[in-house]
Order: C-alpha cells, then sequence, then structure tokens
C-alpha cells in the first residue's frame, strides 16, 4: 500500500507541470567571465558588483577579457538565467520554461541555441541578422563582480515580428506563470506590456525583478507603467533602496520600502502584490499578506563562494520553480535559497547535474 500511495504522490506531482507552464522573456547573452584585478575594473571605471549597460569606452574591454587566461562561457542574460535553473530544478518532463528573446545570426547564437537546448529550455528566439548576438562581461575579483553588458542583438527584440506572431502568442497564453527581468525595459517595453496586461486580464501570475539601480533611474517610466500589473516584485538591497529614492519613499529601512513597493497601485486585486528583496548573506525580506518577514538564508562559509554572479537570478529560478508548482511563498522562499546557494560555489550560472533539494 505504502508503495502504491508513494507512486501515486509522485505522478500526482509530475502532473503539476506541463510543457510551457513558465514563460520569460528577456535578454539572451553569452556571459563571457574571467578573474580579473583591481587594476582592470580601474582601468574601465567599473565598481565592485555593479551592472552596467556597455558604452564605446568598453568595446576594448570585451576583447582584453576574451584574452585572458581561463576564461569561460555561458549562456545568460538575467531572465534566461532564471528559466534555466527553474527548469533544472523540475528536471522532468522537460520544456516546462518558455523563453523569447533576440540573438544574431552567428557562431554565439549558435552556442546560445545549443545551450538552451542543453538545459531542456524551449528557446523560440527571434533571429536577426544586423547585429551580432549579445556578450555579457563578468569581470571577477575575489567574491565580487562586476557585470559588463553589451546588448547588441538582444536589444533587436522586435514585438510585431516575433511576440504578435500567431504561433508564439500560442506559448505565451499556454503559461501560467510569467517572469520579466527589468533589464529588458530598456528593449521592449511594449512587449513587457502584452504579456503584463494577458497575465492581469486572465489571473495568471506575472513577475518582475528591478534587476539594477540603472532601471529605477533612468527606465522609471516605462517601469511604473508596468508596475500595475506585477503580482511579485524581484530585487536585492541596492536596487531596492534606489527605487525607494526615485519614488521619494523616504525611508532607507528595507522592510519598510517592501511594505510601500506592496501598496502601489495594482490592476488585479484577486492578488495581492509580493515583494521578495534579496540581500546577500543577510535575511530575505518579503510582504507575507499585511506583514513583513525575514527568511534567513542557508549558511556558507566563506572558502566554499566561488562566484556570486547569477546568485539574484538563481534565487528568483529557485523561486519560479515552486511557484509553477503552486506552494506557498515560505517555500518558494527556501527554493530559492537553495538555488542560490548551490550557484556561488561554482564559476557563472552553472549547476550540477541533479538538483539535491527536498
Amino acid at each position: 500500500l505504502q508503495g502504491c500511495l508513494l507512486f501515486y504522490t509522485h505522478s500526482t506531482f509530475l502532473s503539476r507541470y506541463s510543457e510551457n507552464t513558465l514563460f520569460g522573456m528577456g535578454n539572451p547573452l553569452l556571459d563571457i567571465s574571467a578573474v580579473v584585478d583591481k587594476d582592470f575594473l580601474d582601468k574601465f571605471g567599473l565598481k565592485l558588483n555593479d551592472q552596467i549597460l556597455a558604452e564605446e569606452k568598453h568595446k576594448v574591454l570585451f576583447e582584453e577579457i576574451v584574452k585572458r587566461n581561463k576564461v569561460e562561457y555561458h549562456a545568460g542574460g538575467s531572465t534566461q538565467n532564471s528559466v534555466k535553473i527553474a527548469q533544472w530544478m523540475i528536471q522532468k518532463p522537460h520544456k516546462v520554461a518558455t523563453f523569447f528573446g533576440c540573438i544574431g545570426t552567428d557562431h554565439f547564437g549558435e552556442i546560445l541555441k545549443k545551450k538552451a537546448e542543453e538545459a531542456h529550455v524551449d528557446a523560440h528566439y527571434y533571429e536577426q541578422n544586423e547585429e551580432p548576438t549579445g556578450t555579457c562581461a563578468a569581470c571577477i575579483t575575489g567574491d565580487n563582480r562586476s557585470l559588463v553588458a553589451n546588448l547588441a542583438a538582444a536589444n533587436c527584440y522586435k514585438k510585431e515580428k516575433h511576440l504578435d506572431l500567431d504561433s508564439n502568442w500560442e506559448l505565451v497564453k499556454k503559461a501560467k506563470v510569467y517572469y520579466i527581468a527589468g533589464f529588458f525595459l530598456t528593449v521592449s517595453p511594449e512587449s513587457i506590456l502584452k504579456v503584463a496586461k494577458h497575465a492581469s486580464d486572465n489571473n495568471k501570475i506575472f513577475c518582475m525583478n528591478l534587476s539594477a539601480p540603472f532601471i529605477s533611474q533612468f527606465f522609471k517610466e516605462p517601469l511604473m507603467k508596468v508596475m500595475p500589473y506585477v503580482d511579485i516584485l524581484f530585487g536585492n538591497e541596492t536596487e531596492a533602496a534606489t527605487f525607494a529614492k526615485e519614488l521619494g519613499f523616504e525611508t532607507d529601512d528595507i522592510a519598510e520600502i517592501a511594505k510601500k513597493t506592496q501598496n502601489l497601485p495594482k490592476e488585479n486585486n484577486k492578488r495581492q502584490r509580493v515583494v521578495v528583496f534579496t540581500q546577500g548573506k543577510d535575511d530575505t525580506v518579503a510582504t507575507v499578506g499585511e506583514k513583513v518577514t525575514m527568511f534567513p538564508v542557508l549558511n556558507i562559509d566563506q572558502n566554499n563562494i566561488v562566484d556570486t554572479n547569477g546568485a539574484g537570478d538563481a534565487f528568483v529560478g529557485g523561486f519560479l520553480y515552486a511557484l509553477v508548482q503552486e506552494q506557498d511563498l515560505e517555500e518558494c522562499i527556501r527554493a530559492g535559497h537553495y538555488a542560490a546557494n548551490v550557484i556561488i560555489r561554482r564559476v557563472g550560472c552553472t549547476f550540477p547535474e541533479k538538483p539535491d533539494f527536498h
């Protein structure tokens, strides 16, 4: 009997997933990571743990970093990382996660397609030949990292040429949970709005990420246009502080920022907004109903931290894995903490063959 029960619960567990339940859209980038020294950061005016878009002066950086010893290439881009990690935690069925974004018809584009396939993500890229596939240099110093993204092709996503096509929109409609990092606001806010409105109108879950301080600073208008449709908002402590400053919250208390963010206007009143702010090794802050709760992260020995690049994306990926199964918030955060804990022990946003999450 016990055996039958186990089998029964396992098969019902599997049936919660079907292909294309989770939808992500963003900037597909090929990550180029290398360990650099402080002189390298200074030379290009980079700050520790920052994320910026490449300017003219950074073009040489990409040539230089490739010449460094021990360069690693990984399929990246914030949203793609998160859906890839969610799919890794799900394992089977394959292709529960869908991903849309724009790449170039070039060698790096081929690598990205191959990597998405290996990760069992159902990637449908808009391919164009005017711009090369985007890259992101992860400059690692100790357990800090500075990211410089050259969006290139990722910047060329076109709603009318990809998202609006019937076959692609059908995939959007199949999903129950949607996730788009704030970075995509710099590319196609109209695509984000179309997906966000669909989710809201159909009482499905739309998640977004503040992604980087510059998003709140320089893309506040498109960000606030989408905000009424956001059911779950992610961010880290630095992004939360910048967001609060831009919106004139007049507080630097992270719990209060979470509460004020939760109370911003919202379209779909059937779902109260959930705000989740991670703080590196400090507690994760989340709004739970009317309260703000702290969730401690998993302990890790400093010596085991290899690379914090991708920890935020991994947290979201783990969270989405539990969310797709309709788990409660506490379980979603526990899964997020697990995924982040795995990723920071490795270089880049990479993971072992199978998860060990119970």
